[in-house]
């Protein structure tokens, strides 16, 4: 008997079984023989959803909206830069 090669499954994969299962749609056993995979492994990418799901509403939400607001200061900030350049040109007469 020969050792099959070690294969690498797709994060698309692992999420559309791991969807199957989470789902309820078919067993694990009916899983592991359409996507020729071993039970354990589904499972394991069953607990790595499950574990994984709060980050896809919590800390992800936060870091975008915190990167929202520092976006807006950043750019209050060169506005307020390009006023005082163009005020300072002005004033001591470069800007003729």
């Amino acid at each position: 008997m020969t050792r099959r090669k070690r294969r690498n499954h797709s994060p698309a994969l692992k999420a559309k079984v791991a969807l199957a299962v989470v789902r309820g749609e078919r067993t694990v056993a009916e899983l592991a023989g359409q996507f020729d995979v071993h039970p354990n492994q589904i499972q394991d990418w069953k607990k790595k959803l499950v574990a994984g799901a709060e980050h896809v509403f919590g800390a992800g939400a936060v870091a975008v909206e915190h990167a929202e607001r520092e976006t807006a200061q950043l750019h209050a900030k060169i506005g307020q830069l390009t006023m005082e350049k163009g005020f300072l040109s002005t004033a001591l007469g470069r800007d003729r």
